[in-house]
């Protein structure tokens, strides 16, 4: 039976889809905060509270030639295989709940980035068990040190850690390019980690 599309009311044969299922993209002007969703919002940044602009669809071609794009998915690969790895050296179920927490929470980061940047992730970036060694002994996954004793604010503290980082080494991309669609991704790339940043930080005083 015929019906009409929810958002241009375009009358479509059964089973016919229409502009429903198209995803927008949104970006606020002052922190460049990127999402993504089937209706654009009305309102301000939900992070800042600056203005939002609509993005229009951007082609990238292989997104993963921007540096901006390969090293926040490395990052997020990075922290996925480190906390699957301390999940399994967890000595407390305590510590396997923050642990898989962390873990859920950097893969659904990665999912974040194939979602905003049809990112296509290499094998070999993936392939962990082709790459550790070389990835145990560089950080950060240098020092792994999960005990009985270890507390829960240890581990929030050292995801903390990691994202700062990759936050500090996005921030110091931009400033070193200019102008233009790179520095662009590199800042959209620096809120996602403010964002995670605040998150962990909430967490932690939680504990307290």
């Amino acid at each position: 039976m015929p019906s009409s599309c929810p958002k241009c009311h375009r009358l479509l044969d059964e089973d016919e889809i229409c502009c429903a299922q198209v995803r927008y993209a949104w970006r606020c002007l002052s922190c460049f905060k990127l999402t993504t969703g089937l209706a654009v919002p009305y309102g301000k940044c939900f992070m800042c509270g600056g203005e939002l602009e609509v993005i229009p669809d951007r082609d990238l071609g292989d997104c993963m030639r921007f540096h901006a794009i390969h090293d926040a998915v490395q990052f997020e690969l990075n922290s996925y295989h480190f906390f699957k790895l301390a999940r399994e050296r967890a000595t407390t179920p305590e510590q396997c709940i923050v642990l898989e927490r962390l873990y859920e929470a950097g893969l659904e980061h990665l999912y974040e980035l194939e979602e905003k940047y049809h990112a296509r992730l290499e094998r070999e970036m993936v392939d962990f068990a082709a790459n550790e060694e070389k990835l145990l002994a560089d950080w950060p996954f240098q020092g792994i040190r999960v005990r009985e004793d270890s507390g829960l604010a240890d581990l929030y503290k050292a995801a903390l850690e990691m994202e700062q980082r990759a936050r500090e080494h996005f921030r110091r991309l931009a400033s070193e390019l200019p102008a233009g669609l790179e520095n662009e991704l590199c800042r959209e790339v620096v809120a996602e980690e403010d964002e995670y940043v605040a998150m962990l930080k909430t967490e932690l005083e939680q504990l307290a």
